[in-house]
């Protein structure tokens, strides 16, 4: 008795997927629920698990080709157990394919060895006996603290770019060897590094390397190209006064982990201001269906997360209609199962408006692309501190030192005037400068 194994459904949304690996061969036994073949789809990478127990018998659909949901994607055999129904996966991400490379082997510093010098000729020197001292333990001790460093030891510290301040002797007295460069040198743990030392950035493996593009990459260049093609795409930058905000964050930050589990950043905030300003701009929050112009009826606000596969956006669905509270544990649950490949395909799709948060790599600010049908984009750059100019409700200026971040927006000309554009961001620069958010906290 034989049994298919068929694509099952991965999501509302999602209609086919593409087989990038079986995880069994052909005469293989497979248990029930063990995972069986590796499937990609436009939305998330799944592993699917076997709903029979058996013998593997055949592959109908081969690594690297598409099959419809529903689709026979193998035949198990030799079963005793009855068919079950395959359940809907966990999103698990597929291992992308990485060429074979070599591992790249460190260079060891070889400590150049001067020739030896001879020693000058002096005159034996006057020996003044005194009553014998008790005989301590030699300690280690720095160059700079006055022991005398051979001409032999001098020239092999400056050979290997050493510095005699850094190194610490471990000869009679405190005194600097041979030996003690050659291990700061090598990178022996009694090393201290020059204070001057550049950082050295360790060289990745594929260096040099050739490897194809994964699935989600070539989806993400392909909607990326598509989307610089058939939009006109421009950004508008402002710069906000944060400091409100995290005075805010610093006041409540204990009773808020608390009370949620999560800690509380800027991110929020920036996603409640956004979806309070795309209620009132109602352009921003569109999408250009032929020669026709769609309001969407909710804010839902996809964020971008850098995880090992690439970007991806889930999707916080009504934002507008959330408090800090709320929309922190969903911006932390969302993260942490894109990183960990446990989000459901529908979980990404459906946003109307994307929020990414430059700032979390420490870059001041970028121009975001803009991802069809969605027509903006907003970029939050690093919160810094930095002097500005303030001015007082006297119109009187100084100077003060300010939590400041830049704010980027880029948006469809098609749809949205840079006029447009600026309002918008005026009202969420004015939204965030006030820090009026006792009221939206949730705790």
């Amino acid at each position: 008795m034989s049994d298919n194994v068929v694509l099952p459904a991965l999501g509302e949304s999602v209609t086919e997927g593409t087989v990038t690996r079986w995880l069994k061969k052909v005469g293989e036994t497979v248990a029930i629920d063990e995972p069986l073949v590796e499937i990609s789809t436009d939305k998330v990478d799944t592993e699917i698990p076997s709903p029979f127990a058996g013998v593997l018998e055949q592959i109908l659909v081969q690594v690297d080709e598409t099959a419809q949901v529903g689709a026979t994607l193998a035949i198990i055999g030799g079963g005793a157990s009855a068919p079950v129904e395959a359940p809907v996966a966990a999103p698990v991400v597929a291992p992308e394919p990485v060429a074979v490379v070599e591992p790249v082997v460190e260079p060891v510093v070889q400590p150049v060895v001067a020739p030896p010098v001879a020693a000058p000729v002096v005159a034996p020197p006057v020996v003044v006996v005194s009553p014998p001292a008790p005989i301590a333990a030699p300690a280690p001790a720095h160059a700079s603290d006055g022991g005398y460093v051979t001409p032999l030891v001098r020239k092999l510290a400056s050979d290997n770019g050493i510095d005699l301040n850094s190194v610490s002797g471990t000869g009679v007295g405190g005194r600097i060897r041979k030996d003690d460069i050659i291990a700061a040198a090598t990178g022996a743990i009694n090393t201290v590094a020059a204070p001057n030392a550049a950082p050295i950035l360790e060289v990745s493996a594929l260096r040099g390397q050739t490897e194809p593009m994964s699935r989600l990459r070539k989806v993400l260049a392909e909607r990326a190209v598509t989307s610089m093609q058939q939009s006109a795409q421009l950004t508008t930058v402002v710069e906000v006064d944060v400091t409100k905000v995290a005075h805010l964050r610093s006041r409540v930050q204990s009773d808020f982990t608390s009370r949620t589990g999560v800690k509380l950043n800027f991110m929020p905030f920036f996603i409640l201001a956004a979806a309070e300003g795309l209620r009132a701009h109602p352009k921003l929050n569109a999408s250009i269906s032929g020669e026709n112009v769609v309001y969407h009826p909710t804010e839902n606000i996809s964020f971008a997360v850098d995880s090992e596969r690439g970007l991806l956006t889930p999707v916080i669905r009504e934002a507008g209609n959330l408090n800090i509270a709320q929309i922190a544990q969903q911006v932390a649950d969302l993260a942490a199962r894109t990183r960990s490949s446990q989000l459901k395909p529908d979980e990404l799709g459906g946003a109307t408006f994307t929020l990414t948060n430059t700032g979390s790599r420490g870059a001041l600010f970028d121009t975001p692309v803009v991802f069809l049908p969605q027509v903006a984009i907003l970029g939050t750059g690093i919160v810094s501190k930095r002097a500005v100019v303030v001015t007082d409700d006297f119109g009187n200026d100084s100077i003060a030192i300010r939590s400041m971040v830049y704010l980027a927006l880029s948006y469809d000309h098609r749809l949205v005037d840079g006029a447009d554009a600026s309002r918008f961001l005026v009202d969420v620069k004015a939204r965030l400068e006030n820090a009026a958010f006792e009221g939206n906290l949730g705790i």
